[in-house]
Formats: C-alpha cells, structure tokens, sequence
C-alpha cells in the first residue's frame, strides 16, 4: 500500500470519509499542486474514493488541479497537468461502468491507459495491479477507446437502442428516447440519470423538447405521442390518431404546436396545450422519417422514405413543394438557424445542403460509407455534425461542405445526434444501447486498435496456446500471439463471412463455415490455401468442431441437421436429424464418443457418434440455447442461453446442476478452462464474465465497449480472448487466482 492509502487507512472511518470528500480541495485552496498531483495520481486513494462515493465526485477532484492558483503556483510542476487531464478522462470514460461495478476501476484504468508512456501513469497501473486481492481481469491490449480524444462520457443507462437524443435549452439535460420503452433525463455534466420516464407501449423512436425546456414530446411503434412534464417525469397527455409509428417529431418555435412524422405516410400538427389534431399533411408515397420546422414556425420540411424533401407552409393551405435529388430513402432533415437552408440525410450514403427557397441543391457531402440515419446543425449555423450506420459521427463546415473531423466510439450504428446550444458539445445514441457525449471544438481523435472491420464471430486458441485465431464477417482471418496480442498474420483470400471456425489438434489447418455458404472449408493456417470443401448442408452452416485426434467434423446447421465428416477424405459420414430449428452449436465429448448440440427450438441434444444416434434430449423450454461447451472431464455441459444466463447439466442424466446468473442480456459464447474449474461467458452485454463451476458464483468481469460474440480460454487458464460486435479482439489475464 502506498504512503496515501497508508495514512487513509489509519485514520478513523469518519475522518477517512472526510478526508476522502474534502482534503483535495483543501490542498488546492492551500495552492499546493505537486501535493495535489501526488493524491491525483495515487491509487489507492483513487480506489478508495471510488468505493466511497463513485467515480463523479473523484472526476471533479481533477478540476481542482485545472484552476488557475494551482496553474500557476511555484510549486506545481507544469507539465503535468497534461496527465491529470489523461487520467481523469480515463476515469469519465469509464464512469457509466463503475457507477454500476467498481470492482472495475482498475481492470478500466488499465485498458484505457496503457498506451501512455507516461511515468506517473506507469506507476500508477502497477500500484492497481498489486494492490488487488481479488481476483479481476487484466486487458493485455489497449482495446478501449483511449482518453483524450473527443470522446468525453457514455451514458449507459438503457437496456435496448437508444433512437432519438434531444437537449435541453439551457444545455444541462438530454432526454433519450430507447427501444426498451422508456426515456431517460440525463445530467450532460455528470452523467447522471435523473429520471425515467415509462408508459410507451413499443419502442420510443423520437423526442423534441419545448422552447421553455419543461415539456418533451415522444413519438413511438404504439402509434402515439406523450407529452411528459421534465420536471416532474409525469405524463400529461398521449395523443393518437397516427395509424403506424411515429418516428420524428418536432415543435414550433413559439412552443404551441407540434408536427409529427409516422410511418402511415402523413405528418400531423398537434396543438400542444389541448392536445388535439389541427391538421394532417398527406402527399409522401412512403414512410415520413424526418421532420424539422423553420426558425420562424411558417414552414414544415420533411424528409421520406420515397426519396424526398416536401416543404410545407403551416398557415397557408397550399401544396408543398417537392425537392428532389437523392437516389435513395431519406432518413432525416435539419434546417440551419436563418432558416434559409436544409441539410438531409440519406441512405445513398450522403448530405445534402439544400437552397430552401429555390428548392436546389447547393453541396452534397460525401464522408460516410454507409446510410447516413440523423444530422444537426449548430446554433451559429456554420456546422453540422452526421451520424451514420457506418458507426461514426462527422463534423461538417457548411460553407465549403468538407469535413472537418471524424467521431469513431459507438461500437453499432450512429443512429441519432443533438448538439448543446453553445455549439461546443453533441450527443449521440446508438443501438449499442448507449449515448455519447463529444467534444465538437476536439480535433484530437486517437485510434483504437480494431483487429477486424466487422463482427468477430468466432475466435480459437492453438493447441500449443502461442496463438489465437480471429475469424470476421469483414472475410478475413487473424493470428495473434496470445502473450502480447500482436496480429501476426492476416488471411483474407477467399475466406468468406466466416460464422464458426474449429482448428485441427495439430494447429495447422481451420475448418471454416462462412455466412453466406452452404459448405466447408480446410485452410491451411500458415499460407490461407484452400485444402478441400466439404459440401452436404441446404443450409447456412452455425457450428462446427472436431474430434480430439482430428479424424472426424462434426458441422451444426440452419436445415436443422448435423453431419459428421471423414476429414481425410471429406466424405459424408453421417446425418443427424431431430432438432425441430437451426442448430446453433456442437461440442465433442474428450473421448470423441459423443456430441452435444444447441438449438433455437430450446433443447440440447446428446448424440453418439459412433452409432449416428440421439441419446438424450434435454429440455430448456423457455429460450433458445446460443453455446454448448464440455468439461474436460466430459461429465457436464455448460449452455448459454439468450435468456441471459448459463446452465450446467450432467452429461448422463441430463439433470440441471446449476444456473449461473449475472448478465443482463443475451450469452452468446462460452469455454472452459482446461482444469474444468472456471468458464468464461461473452455476452452482448459488452461483459466477460468468468464463473466458477463448483459454487456457480461469479469471480471476475469486465465490460467491453461493445456487445460481445464469442470468447476462448488458452492452456494456462488464464488467458482469455474475446471478439465484439464491432471487430476489436480483446486479451485479457485472470489476476489474483
């Protein structure tokens, strides 16, 4: 323990307690920096703070450190208040994690700031490293999103997509609107979940805030609108009479009316305070995805799926006018603060700034590789910031349409942005379940290492435990060295979007199912060569394994069946039929005698493979099963389910032993230590979470940036890789055992 965590220690639980709350801001009024450098930069009074009143009130601590007496005190070390800064954005990072685990601080600590060659930084990770007791995963790799750079904070507070993002006026609150029915106040500068608000039916797919910022509005999959009191979270109207989702909304200047946009192919005009319908605008041929009114509340733009812009004169009953120019769906529609411009988005992949009195267009913007679903214009109309599917968010100059700067962190879609009234902030919402707040005026972004460009669907340990084996829907292949995490290799010809991979007792060849392929095939590792296919599926084949003296394969498919392969010849041995869905994974028993299989139709069964026939069916009954691992021992089965927990089974009797409870959503993937002790589950989550198998009890998690979709466990037990949703490959050890 260092001499801080010493002197804390020894002090009286009340007088730690103040000291933990006040003693920084103690040191900084006393102007006395490299005192208050020395506790900033301390972990075990970072731990100790964290435990005692989480991670908010320690971020503020950094601020102290930020003011000008301590800038410019003789006894501060100027240089280090860079450090500071580093550290305490790895701490707002990780904040929305250690809100709910604080177990995590020094797990998070050291997957944000390993990358810094940093003195102070250094020491303090290895102080984290031996100050734990319990046991917790290390990352070998600097995997997540590294401090910084223009990501400030996630807010992670809902539990399905977040769709729609509104700010308050006065810039201090945001409301998210999420597909798990809620909304969500949130506090911009803490973090903080204020309130939730629920009584939405099906998804929330849109929010706008009134001029006043005291009323919201949401749009939703039920059909209707709510109007919520913010101050209160209390809901004072529902307004229906859309007959399809309504999926944008937006309110005049004057806070009296507002004008929603539905999938039924109308937008209508509400008045706000009696909540009646004064007016349905017809004239799209397809869904309305976007509205936004004009600064002086006159007009209406919006944007369809039929590939148009329509404007709209609210007080006159003229015909809108149409502009055309996109060759695909448009998705959303901004207009800049004098009103004489609009910016759209689309799913062709591009913007377009729009003359709004002339209808013609101006620029097109081309940044993004992929539709672009919301933008938002800043408050001095000279930029605009795009959210895409391609994940990222982009910073637009509106004069010259370049863009200015790229916003990679979400690990799925960029689905919606709102931009803080002062211009200098955005906040985003992904599927991935969360919201980013980003530093607009930051054109510092540091790169995360990636590993793949698409999802990692299936990742394998060597034999020999030197290397592990990443396979990618981006159709390609990695090898890693397991120790440092070095990509070693890449193979990528002819591999296909690769679903399930198995590699051979010798660690020289793979056999590889791809998405979009009814068959398989053998690469030979080192040079990526296609040795043979194995060809017999009608469909997209999931799983995959083989035997321990690598004689046999064993394939799991969407035609519901498994086959057994001679590997040597690649002949057909043996079909196995009887699950009623698609087989979503195979194991092999040690001995190589017996098979167990998972299906969405909710069973696991147990096969011989010497005979070709089913020997047991266990029923799940309530979910579908997602992975099957064995114990060494070949006595029991781990299943993962998408009902958000693990199950262990007795091979023979197929007796439920134990439920292993923890995740909050779907477990994709399991494995086994190769003691039979621990597993390690991957969830979509964004957890690792490793498990003791004789008491069921939980050892060790670690939350990922994004949703999790397959793990392995190397020969020394400890070392774990994972692949996410996004493409990064993890690695990380299992310390304390």
């Amino acid at each position: 323990m260092s001499e801080i965590g010493n002197q804390l220690a020894s002090l009286p639980p009340e007088k730690r307690d103040y000291a933990l709350k006040h003693f920084p801001t103690h040191i900084a009024k006393a102007g006395r920096g490299k005192q208050l450098h020395r506790w900033l930069t301390d972990f075990d009074f970072i731990e100790a703070k964290v435990s005692a009143l989480g991670p908010q009130p320690l971020i503020d601590d950094y601020d102290l450190a930020f003011n000008s007496d301590i800038l410019n005190s003789e006894n501060w070390v100027k240089n280090k208040g860079d450090n500071l800064r580093i550290i305490q954005s790895a701490l707002r990072l990780s904040a929305h994690i250690l809100e709910q685990d604080k177990t995590q601080l020094a797990g998070r600590l050291w997957g944000h700031l390993m990358p810094f060659d940093v003195p102070e930084i250094k020491v303090m990770l290895e102080q984290a490293e031996a100050r734990q007791i319990a046991p917790w995963l290390r990352p070998l790799t600097p995997t997540l999103t590294p401090p910084g750079g223009a990501l400030l904070r996630t807010f992670g507070g809902h539990n399905d997509w977040v769709n729609a993002v509104a700010i308050t006026p006065d810039g201090k609150q945001a409301v998210s609107a999420s597909s798990d029915r809620t909304l969500i106040i949130w506090d911009l500068q803490s973090g903080t979940l204020l309130k939730t608000l629920a009584g939405h039916t099906q998804h929330v797919n849109a929010v706008a805030i009134t001029p006043s910022g005291k009323k919201a509005v949401s749009g939703a999959s039920d059909n209707t609108l709510k109007i919520w009191n913010l101050q209160s979270g209390t809901l004072l109207k529902t307004l229906r009479e859309h007959i399809a989702s309504v999926g944008s909304v937006a309110i005049t200047p004057d806070g009296q009316q507002a004008v929603s946009a539905s999938e039924d192919g109308t937008l209508k005009v509400w008045n706000l305070q009696s909540g009646t319908l004064l007016k349905t605008l017809r004239g799209h041929r397809a869904s309305v995805r976007g509205v936004a009114i004009t600064p002086d509340g006159r007009q209406v733009v919006s944007a369809s799926e039929d590939g148009t812009l329509k404007v709209w004169n609210l007080h006159l009953g003229i015909p809108p006018k149409t502009l055309r120019g996109h060759n695909a769906p448009l998705w959303s529609v901004a207009i800049t603060p004098d009103g004489r411009q609009v910016v759209s988005a689309s799913e062709d992949d591009t913007l377009k700034i729009w003359d709004l009195k002339s209808g013609t267009v101006l620029k097109t913007l081309r940044g993004h590789t992929a539709p672009v679903q919301a933008v938002a214009i800043t408050s001095n109309g000279e930029q605009a910031v795009s959210a895409s599917w391609d994940q990222s968010l982009i910073i637009w100059d509106l004069q010259s349409g370049k863009p200015l700067a790229t916003l990679s962190g979400h690990t799925d879609l960029a689905w919606a942005v709102a931009i803080t009234p002062d211009g200098k902030q955005a906040v985003s919402a992904s599927p991935d379940n969360t919201l980013k707040v980003w530093d607009l005026h930051s054109r510092h972004q540091l790169t995360t290492p990636v590993g793949h460009t698409s999802s990692v669907r299936t990742v394998v340990i060597t034999p020999n435990g030197q290397q592990a084996v990443s396979a990618s829907q981006d159709e390609t292949i990695k090898i890693w060295n397991l120790d440092t995490g070095e990509e070693l290799k890449t193979l990528s010809e002819d591999i296909g979007m690769v679903q399930s991979m198995a590699i051979t007792p010798d660690g020289q060849q793979a056999i590889v199912a791809s998405l979009l392929e009814e068959h398989l095939k053998i690469l030979q590792l080192d040079s990526g060569e296609t040795r043979k296919t194995f060809r017999g599926h009608t469909n997209i084949i999931e799983a995959v394994a083989i035997t321990i003296d690598g004689k046999i394969a064993v394939s799991a498919s969407w035609d519901k069946t498994l086959k057994l392969w001679d590997w040597d010849s690649g002949k057909e041995l043996k079909t196995l039929s009887g699950h009623t869905k698609i087989v979503n994974a195979v194991a092999i028993t040690p001995d190589g005698r017996k098979a167990v299989s998972a299906s969405d139709d909710k069973t696991i069964k147990i096969w011989d493979l010497n005979f070709g026939k089913e020997l047991k069916t266990i029923k799940v009954l309530t979910h579908s099963v997602s992975a099957v691992a064995i114990t060494p021992s070949g006595q029991q089965i781990v299943s993962a389910s998408t009902d958000k927990t693990l199950k262990i089974w007795d091979l023979d009797s197929g007796k439920e032993l134990k439920t292993l409870s923890g995740h909050t959503n779907f477990v994709n993937a399991v494995a086994i230590t190769p003691d039979g002790r621990k597993a390690v589950s991957a969830s979509t989550d964004k957890t690792v979470r490793v498990w003791d198998l004789t008491s069921g009890e939980e050892i060790a998690c670690f939350t990922e940036d994004g949703a999790l979709t397959c793990c392995a466990v190397a020969p020394d037990a400890v070392t774990i890789v994972a692949g996410e949703e996004s493409g990064r490959v993890h690695f990380l050890r299992l310390e304390g055992m």
